[in-house]
């Protein structure tokens, strides 16, 4: 495993519990500054639950919740259990008559069993005892673990009032970049964490995400099994929320996981020597995780389909079209996470692209669907008019058998085929909508660019954006599924999941076991393609795919602008600051002379607005703009980078609040010269403004701090095109490269087929495969040739496949980390210092 020598610094004591290496730090604190929240043993649930306090709103908010949820599990079984033994469905139906002295109506109570024949019904049914019983275990193991929790956050409650001066009031207005600030700061004063003097953000993100990161990781690099190639359905991908759940007790905290505790990798996950037998101890937990899944499969499906019904049936009910709505996959949500990205920082991402990815998905009605919705519409419309006109006639036409579902089921119709119905004022502009999709995203395969029009693209974006049916389905048959992927699936990859965390696993000294991609170092995981060449160090193997670990540096550095990058790091950060900083420079020279003309293009239905008037305050940044076909060939990244950026406003949250643009005036950044959206935050210098609330009351420090956010988002847009507007340039002379297909190698060292003997497909990976006909890569090849101007193109790097990739390409194939057995035992672990 590899060593990493930070900069934190070896200090001397002696605590059981410490982190691996850790066994002998102390640092010396004087008796009269102890408080009780000295020396915390468990930081990562300290960290995590001070997070978890803040996003739920205080401890009242909390609370509540947590007594609700218990409740709700007792009303789900004890509803279900009533509506099945003690109803009598003949007299609810009028089947049976009921004898009545005082009234000749049939009341609901009437239709229920008296209390000795219900209670009999139960006794007498095995199948409703063992799900009582089921139910009651878990019912008590939550009550149990909820008392835990109430005095664990408690405690939690008491740090933020008296340590870090926050009431609970208060609480749901300051920003965890706030909460965060002031936990470094009281580190000087409390020492919470014994084992280095100062805490850092990334320190204190780390310990909250250390799982998740792993979990990206994996994703990012194929290892987990979610994607399927069926024989109807083609490629899907099935990831759901019970099947993550297994991933996670199975590597992290179930009973002989590869963790010892929160932040400790096992001993003998860390060498190399044993990894076979290992791998085999790993196959056979799985398999009897999976057959556990398996035997508690009826129970779990039961549950899921209750749940669903009483969660969803009054929403269908009321919004029939909410099933049309679209979401954001669990899978999406993992593939488009960067590393060591808490989870409010991505579901804001996520729901700012969410308006420009459902125009874009609407984009693909099919038009023969739409006229027959049209008249399906138009028939069940009339048959409804006529029904609502009679009962305002005669509301006696109600009381007829079946008059009133059938007002309710032409309602839900009608509505359903409006979802099939585009806007007739939609402007189809899939490529532009795309860009601004990938603004706020920031992750895409490059197959992407440029085929945004086609069906394919389509049904591979709608893998990440599904509908909230689909979404439902796949949690109703979760229960099934699951254990045939465990059995089947991960288990092949025993061997590849144990080298994956003995070699994406390093040691931080004063945090434990974490992941090495989180570390977000582009020298040891920086990928050539995506401005890491000449940096990064690392093999095809150690190379995060898709700009992961560039992207990731950048959005920490400009979520978290007081946090100091290694050396490595800053540079590129430094490099590409400028970068972008010469292209604004070089757009305003336009800017001025077709400021005027262009502002009349502005649309808040297609995307041509200018980003000059992004939230009505513009930076100099703005000066990136839409050129005109001039400026097509000669600026070829300033203009993709603006065709993404200048619809920002149009998507933009904060763009239709009056409120929000007069309050801009005292937090409106510095607009000299070709500064950046964030120049001070992004350099470190300065006080950090999106933690500063100048205003005099909780809300205008909201207000603030909301404003600042926005700008800070806006700034990561733009950076995140620019990446990949860059990395576009790079890749046209490298067709074979695409980061989501990984099905074959770009390394064609043994049977390759040659070149000369036709053109060569995309290669294809386990994520959204798709095939390039021989016209369009003759199309694309000319393109690449006609390119002037662009970026000087390095040398091709070939891909050796790893973990969920080709698995018919794996045969006679090793990455070059995996040692020999028995190779690494007598080998010191190597080194790796980040200076």
């Amino acid at each position: 495993m590899a060593h990493f020598d930070t900069e934190y610094q070896r200090l001397e004591a002696s605590y059981n519990d410490s982190p691996p290496g850790e066994e002998n730090l102390l640092v010396h604190v004087p008796e009269g500054s102890k408080s009780q929240w000295h020396h915390i043993e468990n930081l990562d649930l300290f960290f995590q639950r001070i997070y978890n306090l803040h996003q739920k709103n205080g401890f009242t908010c909390m609370l509540l919740g947590e007594i609700f949820e218990l409740v709700q599990l007792v009303f789900v079984v004890a509803f279900t259990v009533f509506l099945a033994n003690c109803v009598d469905y003949d007299i609810l139906f009028a089947n049976k008559l009921v004898n009545h002295t005082d009234s000749a109506k049939v009341t609901l109570p009437d239709a229920f069993l008296p209390v000795d024949v219900c209670s009999a019904r139960i006794r007498d049914n095995v199948f409703v005892i063992f799900i009582l019983v089921i139910s009651g275990v878990f019912w008590l193991h939550r009550l149990v673990k909820f008392i835990y929790n109430i005095c664990c956050y408690w405690e939690i409650r008491s740090f933020y009032i008296n340590a870090l001066k926050m009431s609970m009031a208060d609480l749901p207005y300051f920003t965890w970049q706030e909460v965060q600030a002031r936990i470094v700061e009281i580190q000087k004063e409390h020492q919470i964490c014994i084992h280095k003097k100062e805490l850092t953000e990334l320190d204190i993100y780390h310990r909250i995400l250390r799982f998740k990161n792993y979990m990206v990781a994996m994703i990012n690099k194929s290892l987990l099994p979610v994607r399927f190639h069926l024989p109807v359905l083609g490629d899907v991908v099935f990831y759901t929320r019970g099947l993550k759940y297994n991933f996670e007790l199975i590597f992290f905290w179930g009973p002989s996981s590869l963790f010892e505790n929160e932040w400790s990798l096992k001993t003998e996950y860390k060498r190399g020597g044993s990894r076979l037998e290992l791998a085999d101890r790993l196959s056979s937990r799985i398999l009897w995780i999976g057959i556990a899944n398996l035997l508690l499969c009826p129970v779990i499906l039961i549950w899921q389909i209750l749940y669903a019904f009483f969660s969803y049936t009054e929403v269908i009910k009321r919004e029939p079209g909410s099933l049309g709505a679209r979401c954001w996959s669990l899978y999406g949500r993992f593939y488009l996470r960067h590393f060591n990205e808490l989870d409010h920082e991505l579901m804001s991402r996520l729901s700012k692209g969410y308006k420009a990815s459902s125009k874009y998905m609407n984009c693909f009605m099919s038009p023969l669907l739409t006229v027959v919705a049209k008249n399906v519409a138009f028939f069940a419309g009339s048959i409804l008019a006529v029904l609502i006109a009679l009962t305002i006639y005669d509301e006696d036409v109600l009381a007829v058998e079946h008059v009133l579902t059938s007002i309710t089921l032409l309602g839900v119709c009608i509505t359903v085929c409006r979802s099939f119905i585009p806007d007739k004022h939609l402007v189809f502009c899939p490529e532009q909508l795309l860009k601004v999709i990938l603004a706020h995203i920031h992750y895409m395969p490059d197959h992407w660019q440029g085929n945004a029009h086609r069906y394919e693209t389509r049904d591979e974006f709608a893998q990440l954006f599904q509908y909230k049916a689909v979404f439902i389905l796949e949690e109703l048959l979760s229960p099934v599924i699951t254990p045939f992927i465990l059995i089947f699936c991960l288990r092949r990859k025993s061997l590849e999941i144990i080298d994956f965390f003995r070699n994406f696993t390093v040691e931080v000294v004063g945090v434990g076991d974490t992941c090495s991609f989180a570390q977000m170092d582009v020298r040891q995981h920086g990928h050539p393609a995506w401005m890491s060449a000449g940096r990064t160090e690392a093999s095809i193997y150690q190379q995060a795919e898709d700009g992961k670990t560039e992207l990731s540096l950048m959005h920490f550095a400009i979520t978290n602008p007081r946090w100091q990058p290694p050396r490595e790091s800053t540079t590129f950060i430094s490099q590409l600051k400028e970068k972008v900083q010469r292209e604004a420079a070089s757009g305003q020279q336009g800017v001025l002379a077709e400021n005027h003309i262009l502002t009349s293009m502005q649309s808040e239905s297609e995307p041509h607005s200018l980003i000059a008037n992004l939230l009505a305050a513009p930076p100099p940044l703005g000066s990136l703009h839409l050129g005109r076909e001039a400026s097509l060939t000669s600026h070829t990244v300033d203009v993709g980078l603006m065709e993404g950026t200048s619809a920002l406003r149009s998507f933009s949250p904060l763009s239709g609040s009056q409120h929000l643009r007069g309050s801009f005036a005292s937090t409106r950044l510095p607009r000299d010269g070709a500064a950046l959206l964030g120049c001070r935050a992004m350099t470190g210098s300065g006080a950090d403004a999106r933690t500063a609330s100048s205003g005099s009351s909780a809300w205008e420090g909201q207000l603030n701090s909301m404003v600042l956010s926005e700008y800070a988002s806006t700034e990561m847009s733009i950076h995140a095109l620019y990446i990949h507007e860059l990395h576009k340039q790079q890749s046209r002379g490298q067709l074979s490269r695409h980061t989501w297909h990984r099905h074959d190698s770009d390394e064609s060292s043994e049977g390759a087929p040659d070149d000369t003997e036709g053109p060569r497909n995309f290669p294809r990976s386990n994520t959204f495969p798709s095939a390039t006909t021989p016209h369009q890569e003759g199309a694309l090849l000319h393109n690449a040739e006609s390119v002037s101007g662009g970026l000087r193109l390095g040398p091709r790097v070939p891909r050796t496949p790893m973990g969920g990739w080709a698995e018919e390409a794996q045969a006679g194939r090793h990455h070059d980390p995996v040692p020999e057995e028995g190779s690494e035992d007598e080998l010191p672990p190597h080194t790796q210092k980040v200076t």
